[in-house]
């Protein structure tokens, strides 16, 4: 999530509470103390989704992976020799 929306200090947010509330209902919000991003606001529909994708975890073995993705990981793992074999 490298794009939070707008941002806003904590003493924004106790003197304009109704309006970070009503950009948080449009798009995240960010919350700043001391110049660190310390919180996220973001409307209900936007936290479930990304409760939604993380409860979901995929687990691949070389036997269930797709014939693209084995490809991937095989030149992958080629580039990796290749470039170990180099360095010796």
């Amino acid at each position: 999530m490298a794009d939070h929306g707008s941002s806003f200090t904590t003493s924004d947010l106790s003197r304009k509470s109704g309006d970070i509330i009503a950009e948080a209902l449009r798009h995240p919000v960010t919350i700043t103390q001391r110049n660190k991003p310390r919180l996220v606001l973001l409307n209900i529909e936007d936290y479930e989704r990304l409760m939604r994708q993380s409860n979901v975890r995929t687990v691949e073995t070389i036997d269930t992976m797709s014939d693209q993705l084995f490809a991937q990981f095989e030149a992958a793992v080629d580039a990796y020799a290749d470039s170990d074999d180099a360095n010796r």
